[in-house]
């Protein structure tokens, strides 16, 4: 496998400012000897990330960015408190504070949020700042964005000074908030602000976050690091300015230590970090002038080569200008299918506010459509007990080859316009199970890609090796192994799908089919509605953030 038919060069990157791409002899633009691991779910990281946070010790160094914080989130879940909500002593803000009280050195980048009035998180990532710095961390609040944007990464890494095998970082879509909190049950976070209706008092939450060890560590600390050496104001707006000296918030951020040499190489995989960053207004960013849109870039790059099946989870999947690219992959490879699992339904059902969620989507996918007729299946998720599952996860595999998790949505939004990072990862050890090839380009299918889509793809088929749910019928789709054959896969999907449909449609007789997975069939707009929320959409909901040269070039 040639590394650059996959992955971006130096200069295909678009960014020649970074640091990321001078780290090492010869500019190379990736990391190789990784291992990265992937943790579905929120429950699963934060307990893990608990655990590594809780054995840092004075010297060590905790790097974190995030959109939303809310310091009384609960990481610990296993072991119930008297309200049924988690451990007590396990809030991110006394797990943060705690570690930066021992003298691990704590610095954090949280997005400022637009108002709480709009359903935003202005109050609690003010809060969380407020108790890391008190016990002697920095958090900052960043609102170095274009107008309308937001800081979308997540991202966390934890040095260790003399003891570098412990070093890991994690980046993807999982923040440290309220509603991520859920496991394989779904039966959602305990600790759950409102969402639509359907979702229930406890919405469902699927998502899933990337562990990092190796080189790759010190490239998403380099991410961290430009961005909190940025010199920029974090707020040009004289009322938000005005806030922060009322409240003698921290606007300066400290010098860091110097990096650590990155840790050693412990595994098989070859990993990019990919970014999206706005052509900010005013004054770019100094590490990168003009935007960076590398996460596009990559996707472009990828799809190129598509050839059996791309796989993807993510929360939106709107806006055509994105998707042209997967429905040219579409229309040029006949054999090409795409597998989509989406939210059933935006978080939010206001009269306004749905409609604006809504056309982006039904447009998005009406292309895809045209483009790949029956060669393409869009799925929502349900729990067991009915209640639909809200997909936060971005994850999309091609080929059982080329696999990404990051905070990236398909949208104009992640593509253009907010701060996001990615990591896609290209495993050295193949998968030797048939097909050994799907692309038939000479790549392999490889393991970690190849494990990844088939770990999300059995509990969607409730496949894995838990008992059978209680009250299904107990009968199980083809062997896991089966479904490394992207068409065996593709019939899998819609088989399930198709049997929990007309298993609601016949009245919910007899026990109900495995899986969890429902055709997505887009709503009906009313024409009126169309017209009213598609300039909505567009300046509010899905926003670009390219240069005009770019834009008018629907080029990245």
């Amino acid at each position: 496998m040639n590394l650059t038919d996959w992955l971006l060069t130096p200069p295909e990157r678009g960014n020649p400012a970074t640091h990321l791409d001078r780290r090492r002899p010869g500019g190379t633009a990736w990391s190789e000897g990784n291992d990265a691991r992937p943790v579905v779910h929120g429950a699963a990281y934060f307990a893990e990330l608990l655990e590594r946070i809780d054995a840092q010790r004075a010297g060590d160094l905790l790097l974190f960015t995030d959109w939303r914080g809310d310091p009384d989130e609960r990481l610990g879940r296993h072991h119930p408190g008297r309200d049924g909500t988690g451990r007590h002593g396990t809030e991110i803000g006394t797990v943060l504070a705690r570690a930066a009280e021992r003298g691990v050195i704590v610095k954090g980048l949280i997005w400022r949020s637009h108002l709480d009035s709009l359903h935003f998180s202005q109050t609690e990532n003010l809060h969380l700042g407020e108790e890391i710095e008190k016990a002697g961390g920095e958090c900052l609040l960043d609102m170095r964005m274009r107008p309308g944007g937001s800081h979308h990464q997540k991202l966390a890494v934890l040095r260790h000074p003399g003891r570098p095998r412990l070093d890991i970082a994690y980046v993807g879509g999982i923040d440290l908030c309220h509603n991520r909190n859920d496991d394989r049950s779904h039966a959602g976070d305990p600790q759950s602000t409102a969402m639509a209706e359907a979702y229930g008092p406890h919405p469902p939450w699927h998502d899933v976050q990337l562990a990092l060890r190796g080189p790759v560590v010190g490239d998403v600390e380099a991410v961290f690091r430009e961005r909190w050496q940025d010199p920029a104001p974090l707020s040009r707006s004289p009322i938000t300015r005005l806030r922060e000296f009322l409240h003698h918030e921290d606007t300066e951020a400290d010098s860091l230590p110097p990096q650590l040499p990155d840790p050693e190489p412990c595994g098989t995989h070859t990993v990019q970090v990919l970014r999206t960053y706005p052509n900010r207004l005013l004054r770019g960013y100094p590490f990168a002038p003009d935007g960076e849109r590398s996460i596009a870039r990559g996707y472009l790059k990828a799809l190129r080569r598509a050839r059996a099946l791309i796989y993807l989870e993510d929360q939106y999947l709107w806006s055509p200008r994105v998707v042209a690219c997967f429905a040219h992959a579409l229309r040029v490879n006949p054999g090409l299918r795409l597998i989509a699992v989406i939210p059933s339904l935006p978080e939010q059902d206001g009269r306004l506010t749905l409609p604006m969620n809504l056309i982006g989507r039904i447009s998005a996918l009406d292309r895809l459509r045209r483009a790949g007729g029956p060669r393409v299946a869009v799925y929502g998720l349900e729990n067991h007990a009915g209640t639909p599952v809200y997909v936060h996860a971005k994850v999309c595999v091609i080929d059982d080859v080329w696999a990404t998790v990051g905070s990236d949505n398909i949208n104009l939004r992640s593509w253009t316009h907010d701060s996001e990072l990615s990591c896609v990862v290209l495993d050295d050890a193949p998968d030797p199970r048939a097909p050994c090839d799907p692309g038939g380009l000479g790549d392999g299918a490889r393991g970690f890609a190849r494990r990844l889509r088939l770990e999300l793809s059995r509990e969607h088929l409730d496949l894995d090796d838990d008992p059978v749910p209680p009250g299904t019928s107990g009968e199980r789709h083809p062997a896991a192994d089966a479904l490394c054959d992207p068409a065996a896969a593709f019939h899998a999907f819609a088989a399930a799908a198709a049997d929990l449909d007309a298993w609601y449609a016949d009245g919910c007789r007899g026990p109900r089919p495995p899986g969890r997975l429902r055709g997505y069939r887009p709503p009906d707009l009313a024409a009126t509605s169309r017209v009213l929320a598609t300039p909505l959409h567009h300046l509010l909901v899905d926003p670009d953030g390219r240069p005009l040269r770019l834009r008018r070039r629907n080029a990245f």
